[in-house]
C-alpha cells in the first residue's frame, strides 16, 4: 500500500496531492548494509544528454531493493524544499517504520546504513560539510507522482497520507477528515522566509486540530508554537515529536503518556529552561534534543534522567546539580551535549563521560567566567580529560589555555569545531597529524595574525575536506606548503574582516572545488581579479559575500569569469 504525500503552501487552501509510489505503509523488509546488486552510482556514471541520463537515473531507482525505495521516496518528502540533517532523517526513517529491528544490530546503525548506501549510490547528495542530506531533482521527479484531486480523494480513502503544511501565517487548518494522517510537518510563517503579513503565533485552535489526529506517528512543528495543548499526551501512537525553534516555556505533563516516542526534540525552544518530571515515564525514549545555538541556554534534567537507559542522544543539559551521578548511569550514550561546563563539577563529569564507551558525537561548552579582564567562557584543566576512543565528533566552545594534547591520540576523529578557544599557539601542529579528520572548523580558534607553512605540513591532515577558519585577528595566510592538504575540497574564510591575503600554493591545491570569503577588502578583491588571479583560476566554485561585492559586483565579474571560469555567486 502507497504512502500519499500533501502539501499546502502559501495562498492555496487546497490540498496539493502526491503519491509516492515506491513507499510500503508497514515496515515488510529486512535492511541490508550492503548495496543493491546491479545498481550503477550516477556519482560516476558517465551518461551523455540529458535523456539518457533520466533513463539511467529510471533504471537505477527501478532496481532498488523496497527497503532503499521506501527510504528515498521517504526522504524525497521531508527535503522536498530544504536539505535535512542526517541525524534527524536517521530518526525520522525509525519513527516511521520503515527500518525494521535486527536482533544484535541498533536501529540508528542499520538506518545510518541505509542513508549510507543512498549517498554512495548518488541518490542522496551531502550538503553543509556533509552535516545534511538533499535527494537531486533526477530522483526527486522519480519518487513523486502528480495526481489529480479527484484521484486523489478516491485513492486515500483506506491509504495512510503524509501531510507537509507550509504556513502562510494565515492560522487555517487544512480539512483532512476522513484521511489517515499518520506524519504531520509544519513549517510556520517566519520559518519560511517568503511569508509576510503572517500573524504570529499558532493559535489554540489550530493547535487543537493538529492534537485531534489520533493515529499520528511523527509530528514535526517548525516555528513559532507558544502552547502546547495537554490534549498533545493524546497522540499515544507518536514516535516522534519536534518542536524546534517554538517559542513554548513550558511543556504539559501529559507528555508522560507518550510510551511510544522515541525522538523529542525541543532545541531553540524559546524560554524553555526545563522538563516535567513525567518525561521521565517515557521508557521508550532513545532522543532527547535540547539546546542546540551557544548561548541559548541550558535544559534542566529532572531528577532521574539516568533511569531512561535506552537514551542515544541527550544534547543541550547544564552540566551542575549532578548530572554527572545521572550521565554515569547512561553508559550506552553516542550523543552528548553538555553546556555550562565549570570547574565545580568538570572532574565528576568527565569521569562519567569516559565510561561511554559508545560515545560518538560530544560537544562541550565553557562555562562564562571572568579571564583576563573580561567576561568569558573559559574551560577548566582538560589534560586530565581523554574522550571515549571510539569518538567521531568533537565539539570544544570555549576558552582554552593550550590545545589538550590528547587530541594527537584521537584516531578516529572525523569532525571538529573549536569555537572562542582564542589560543596563542597553533592548534594545526597537533591537528594535522589525525589521519581520518574530514572536517575542521576554527572559528576564534587561534590568535595568530599571520599564518604560514606550518600551519600545515607536506602531507598533513592526509583526510581534510573541508576547512572553516573564522578570525578577527588574521591578517595574512603567507604560503601553504607543496603537498599540504591533499584532499581539500572546500575552504571558507568567514568574518575574517583584516584578511589582506590569500596564500602562494592555493593554487598547488588541485583538489579544491570551492572556495567562501565574506566581508572581503576591496584591493583583495581587486588583487584576486587581477595579479593574483593564479591563485584561484583552478577552483570551480567561488563565493564571495561582502559589502564591496554587492556595490561592485558588475564589474568584477567579467574580469573573473573570463580569467578563472569559475561560478561567482554573490550572496547578500
Amino acid at each position: 500500500m502507497p504512502y500519499f504525500n500533501c502539501t499546502q503552501e502559501i495562498g492555496k487552501p487546497d490540498l496539493v496531492p502526491e503519491e509516492f509510489h515506491g513507499s510500503k505503509s508497514q515496515a515488510g523488509v529486512v535492511p541490508s548494509t550492503s548495496t543493491a546488486e546491479g545498481i550503477s552510482s550516477s556519482r560516476v556514471a558517465d551518461n551523455t544528454g540529458e535523456s539518457s541520463s533520466s533513463e539511467s537515473c529510471k533504471s537505477n531507482y527501478a532496481k532498488l531493493p523496497d527497503y532503499l525505495r521506501s527510504s528515498l521516496d521517504y526522504s524525497s518528502f521531508v527535503s522536498n524544499r530544504y536539505p535535512v540533517e542526517i541525524g534527524k532523517l536517521v530518526r525520522l526513517l525509525l519513527a516511521e517504520g520503515l527500518i525494521q529491528d535486527k536482533p544484535g544490530d541498533i536501529m540508528e546503525d542499520v538506518a545510518a546504513n541505509v542513508v549510507k548506501e543512498l549517498i554512495d549510490l548518488g541518490m542522496l547528495q551531502e550538503v553543509h560539510d556533509g552535516i545534511e542530506v538533499k535527494v537531486p531533482a533526477s530522483y526527486l521527479q522519480l519518487s513523486i507522482l502528480k495526481l489529480e484531486k479527484q484521484d486523489f480523494v478516491s485513492k486515500t480513502a483506506n491509504s495512510p497520507v503524509r501531510l507537509a503544511i507550509r504556513d502562510g501565517g494565515r492560522d487555517i487548518f487544512p480539512n483532512v477528515e476522513g484521511r489517515l494522517v499518520r506524519s504531520l510537518v509544519i513549517i510556520t510563517a517566519e520559518r519560511r522566509h517568503d511569508s509576510f503579513g503572517s500573524t504570529g503565533y499558532l493559535s489554540r485552535a489550530y493547535m487543537g486540530n493538529v492534537c485531534g489526529m489520533r493515529f499520528l506517528l511523527v509530528l514535526d512543528l517548525d516555528g513559532k508554537i507558544a502552547y502546547l495543548p495537554d490534549e498533545v499526551g493524546d497522540l499515544i501512537h507518536l514516535r516522534y515529536l519536534g518542536l524546534a525553534n517554538s517559542d513554548l516555556d513550558e511543556l504539559p505533563r501529559t507528555l508522560g503518556n507518550l510510551q511510544k516516542l522515541q525522538t523529542l526534540d525541543i532545541r531553540m525552544c524559546g524560554n524553555l529552561r526545563k522538563l516535567p518530571i513525567e518525561v521521565l515515564h517515557i521508557q521508550q525514549l532513545r532522543h532527547l534534543l535540547m539546546s542546540k545555538s551557544f548561548d541559548s541556554g541550558e535544559i534542566r534534567v529532572p531528577e532521574g534522567i539516568g533511569k531512561l537507559v535506552n537514551l542515544h542522544t541527550l544534547s543541550g543539559i547544564y552540566g551542575g546539580d549532578g548530572i554527572a551521578r545521572e550521565l554515569s548511569a547512561l553508559t550506552q550514550i553516542k550523543d552528548l551535549g553538555v553546556k555550562r561546563v565549570s570547574v565545580d563539577h568538570a572532574s565528576e563529569l568527565f569521569a562519567a563521560i569516559k565510561k561511554m564507551e559508545s560515545l560518538a558525537s560530544l560537544s562541550l561548552e565553557a562555562e562564562e567566567c571572568f579571564f583576563e579582564e573580561t567576561n568569558c567562557a573559559l574551560f577548566p584543566e582538560l589534560d586530565a580529560f581523554s574522550p571515549p576512543p571510539l569518538l567521531q565528533e568533537f565539539y570544544l566552545h570555549g576558552g582554552l589555555i593550550e590545545i589538550p594534547m590528547w587530541l594527537a591520540s584521537m584516531e578516529n576523529l572525523t569532525r571538529l569545531t573549536l569555537s572562542f578557544s582564542y589560543l596563542w599557539e597553533n592548534p594545526t601542529s597537533v591537528l594535522q597529524l589525525l589521519p581520518k579528520l574530514k572536517h575542521l572548523n576554527l572559528w576564534e580558534a587561534y590568535r595568530a595574525k599571520h599564518i604560514g607553512k606550518e600551519f600545515c605540513n607536506a602531507g598533513g591532515f592526509p583526510a581534510l575536506e573541508t576547512l572553516t577558519i573564522a578570525s578577527q585577528f588574521l591578517v595574512e595566510w603567507t604560503e601553504i606548503a607543496t603537498g599540504a592538504f591533499p584532499s581539500l575540497r572546500s575552504l571558507s574564510f568567514r568574518c575574517c574582516l583584516s584578511l589582506i591575503f590569500l596564500p602562494e600554493g592555493l593554487q598547488n591545491i588541485s583538489t579544491l572545488q570551492e572556495l567562501y570569503l565574506d566581508s572581503m577588502p576591496p584591493d583583495l578583491a581587486r588583487r584576486l581579479k587581477g595579479e593574483e588571479n593564479y591563485k584561484i583560476k583552478h577552483i570551480p566554485k567561488l563565493k564571495f559575500c561582502s559589502a564591496f561585492l554587492k556595490y561592485h559586483l558588475p564589474q568584477a565579474l567579467p574580469s573573473f569569469s573570463h580569467n578563472s571560469m569559475a561560478i561567482l555567486e554573490e550572496v547578500l
